[in-house]
């Protein structure tokens, strides 16, 4: 299985405790997706923030509409710090996504990184090249548009 990763940092003028509030409450990652995503938190109940062995559903679509059942799991938590989520189910073979948060000079470092790789084989590493890692980059790309639009500071 061949694995591919994404990587972002943000830099964020707001606290650490601010930081971990917003990103730890699952039910914020459907205003940082793209409407166009379609995504849906399913869960019946979610906490207000994560904790370790925390399973989320949701519905995504990615591509044509048509909706796809994600669920994934927090698998680390060191808050304030980190967490980690694992794809359980999903349209990925492997999914691991590192969340970090770093004080540096008045400001929060954020950094993403997914590692994650693609069922089929060789065609999925066809449509790796043609179509998943280019939209995976335009997802994040407009995570860290609106992430900095709501935390802009006048």
């Amino acid at each position: 299985m061949k694995k591919y990763e994404l990587y972002r940092e943000t830099t964020l003028p707001i606290t650490l405790l601010e930081a971990w509030g917003f990103f730890s409450n699952p039910v914020n990652l459907s205003k940082i997706t793209p409407e166009e995503m379609g995504f849906k938190v399913v869960s019946e109940y979610l906490p207000p923030h994560i904790h370790n062995g925390l399973i989320i559903q949701y519905v995504v679509r990615p591509l044509a509409g048509v909706p796809l059942k994600w669920i994934s799991q927090i698998s680390s938590v060191n808050a304030p710090y980190s967490f980690v989520d694992e794809q359980l189910r999903g349209p990925y073979a492997y999914w691991h996504h590192e969340h970090t948060f770093e004080e540096k000079e008045g400001l929060i470092l954020m950094k993403d990184k997914v590692t994650y790789a693609i069922p089929f084989g060789i065609l999925g590493q066809v449509v790796n090249k043609l179509i998943v890692k280019h939209k995976l980059a335009e997802i994040f790309d407009y995570r860290t548009k609106i992430i900095l639009e709501i935390f802009k500071k006048d």
